[in-house]
């Protein structure tokens, strides 16, 4: 049981995520989370993994409504939930939801919710939103049903699609194993669904409202919205076929695979803002030695000559490469422009090896039906890069996420790398979601080697507070330290959760082969140093100092997979260096899990072979050669 001690140490704040509490309905299972139901599963297996009724402000920021009169029943072999959910919008507006969802064994799971407003209240979505998992079911076959009545028989996409897979959809049907499917309908409004894996999100979502449709929208005063999903389980096995499991209760045992590779050189950021601050902190980076510094400059945020003066004065302290990532304003000649910047660089003694180039606007989604802002030919942005800063590296892609990536595949040819970042708080920021980000992050990696071939290939920086928000006005201000999507701030940063989740996302990107991966900035909220009203640790180091610390001093290494045999609870892999070979071992979870090495050659005797890792706990075990 975590106590608030606890918490502090592990996320980073006092305060504990409510535990969700477990619905049953004969062998179907989900969990009540503020008000949504998670993890819905049958016979053990995840069959949807959410299905939640949302309501988006104008900057796509996710309301937390209050939610009153919460009543929950589990009776015999059903359950039933009601309560009545507050949103309160600008300007003393509000929206009330009242929500009943029922479920009963061996008939359907029924989800359904009234929104009224007594104000009028402006929104860019409101309604239901539902997840199916990737894990098992991407590239799976589908039947998808459509409003007009046709049902097409398809398949999940595989790679990842830029545009919505399925539209106008009112009911979708999947296999959750043999001879059992699942059938989930869509009553109240036109659905369709986006591959959510763009945002490094593990699920397909099927949401409402087209996205054609305009937003922000107005629901008007005293006009309900009605809506319902139903979601219904045919279980074709015989009787003595359908057995119950619980889960995971043994260990999880690991295995060492064939597949192997070069680790990543590992990356830092460093901004304008916080250069200063780096060069005062010049003896840690010194010790972290990490193999390429990334400095950001974006002259629509005032950055201008005195920028490059503190960046050459952070490149005197670091001895690995470094590379200039510029966000091009566009707003003249592009040659005067890229001319201008590299003028200003010379100057002030400052030498990258490479520069990220990319129009500052292509940070800004265009979604489905909206109209893509004016941009210059991205090989018109590449040729007058090559021309002002010759005998440099040129590299692009796209400064914000794979979404944008993928939705405006770059041209490669002029490139000599391609690169973006992810970021696991778009649209969740609960810890379960933003650890099953990492699930994705295999599927982004093999897409873009999909699109750009064996092109040398950058991720980062990707930290898990938000850095700019593609799809709003703004990223959210966190002043209380909470658990929010799209914020700047993020308590879990300073914490062991941290540390856990950078380890874990290395285990899931190795396949990639990537050129350069950066996790952190050295200073400021993104950093490894606290400020000094931040004492997370005894050294004054937040933890994942320790694990791009690590990771720098794998670069290069020889990577060999390790294959666990529940993935979603505990990651690994094996490095090889001159001081031998290690296991590199990350608990995902907020439990204790149990590891069984038995298999494993150790170099140490491990009592009874079965390692104890606490609460997204990262650690290594030396192995036999």
């Amino acid at each position: 049981m975590s106590t608030s001690s606890d918490s502090f140490r592990i996320y980073g704040t006092h305060a504990l995520e409510q535990k969700p509490i477990r619905l049953t309905a004969g062998r179907l299972t989900a969990d009540l989370s503020d008000g949504n139901l998670r993890t819905i599963a049958y016979d053990g297996v995840e069959v949807l993994r959410a299905v939640s009724y949302l309501v988006r402000d104008r900057d796509w920021g996710t309301y937390a409504p209050d939610i009153a009169d919460l009543i929950i029943e589990q009776q015999g072999e059903g359950f039933s939930v009601r309560y009545t959910a507050v949103c309160k919008g600008p300007d003393a507006t509000e929206l009330a939801i009242g929500v009943r969802i029922s479920a009963e064994a061996g008939a359907p799971l029924i989800f359904e919710a009234d929104a009224l407003s007594g104000t009028g209240f402006e929104t860019n979505r409101c309604g239901f939103c539902i997840l199916h998992p990737i894990v098992g079911v991407a590239g799976a076959p589908v039947a998808v049903e459509h409003a007009d009545g046709k049902r097409v028989e398809t398949r999940f996409p595989d790679l990842i699609e830029p545009w919505q897979p399925f539209m106008n959809m009112s009911a979708i049907t999947h296999t959750v194993m043999t001879n059992v499917t699942a059938r989930c309908g869509m009553e109240g409004d036109v659905f369709e669904m986006e591959d959510q894996r763009n945002w490094s999100d593990a699920s397909y979502k099927t949401y409402v409202r087209p996205l054609a449709l305009p937003w922000p929208y107005q629901i008007p005063a005293g006009e309900t919205v009605k809506q319902r999903i139903v979601l219904d389980i045919a279980d074709k096995r015989p009787n003595t076929s359908a057995t119950t499991t619980n889960g995971h209760s043994s260990p999880t045992t690991l295995t060492l695979g064939e597949r192997r590779g070069r680790m990543p050189a590992i990356g830092v950021i460093v901004t304008p803002e916080e250069a200063d601050a780096v060069v005062r902190a010049s003896a840690v980076l010194d010790e972290i030695r990490p193999q390429e510094l990334l400095f950001h400059f974006d002259p629509a945020a005032e950055h201008g000559a005195a920028a490059f003066e503190r960046f050459a004065e952070v490149a005197k302290h670091h001895s690995g490469t470094s590379t200039l990532e510029i966000a091009l304003t566009c707003k003249q000649p592009l040659l005067d422009e890229t001319n201008l910047i590299a003028t200003q660089m010379r100057d002030a003694g400052f030498k990258p090896d490479a520069i990220i180039i990319s129009p500052s606007v292509d940070r800004q989604s265009t979604p489905p039906g909206s109209k893509w802002p004016e941009c210059p030919p991205l090989e018109e942005v590449y040729a007058a890069a090559h021309a002002a800063f010759r005998d440099v590296r040129v590299g692009g892609g796209m400064l914000s996420y794979f979404t944008e990536l993928n939705r405006k595949r770059v041209p490669s040819a002029p490139l000599s790398f391609i690169s973006h970042c992810t970021n696991p708080i778009v649209h969740a920021a609960d810890d379960l979601s933003v650890m099953q980000t990492l699930e994705a992050l295999p599927f982004i990696t093999r897409s873009v080697r999909a699109i750009y071939g064996d092109k040398p290939y950058r991720i980062g920086p990707s930290t898990i507070p938000m850095r700019q928000n593609p799809y709003g006005s703004r990223t959210m201000d966190n002043p209380k330290g909470a658990r929010i999507p799209m914020a700047n701030t993020d308590p879990r940063h300073n914490g062991l959760f941290a540390e856990a989740f950078a380890m874990a996302y290395v285990a899931k990107v190795l396949d990639a082969e990537l050129e350069c991966l950066t996790l952190s900035a050295l200073t400021g909220s993104f950093g490894l140093l606290p400020g000094k009203d931040e004492p997370f640790a005894a050294d004054g180091r937040r933890p994942l100092f320790n694990a791009v610390k690590t990771l720098a001093g794998l670069a290069g290494a020889e990577w060999r997979e390790c294959i666990s045999s529940n993935p979603s609870h505990v990651l690994a892999f094996a490095t090889k260096t001159a001081a031998g070979a290690t296991l590199w071992i990350i608990n995902i979870t907020g439990n204790d899990q149990e590891v069984d090495l038995g298999s494993l050659r150790l170099s140490d005797a491990l009592m009874g072979g079965v390692l104890t890792l606490s609460p997204y706990q990262a650690t290594s075990v030396a192995l036999s050669e």
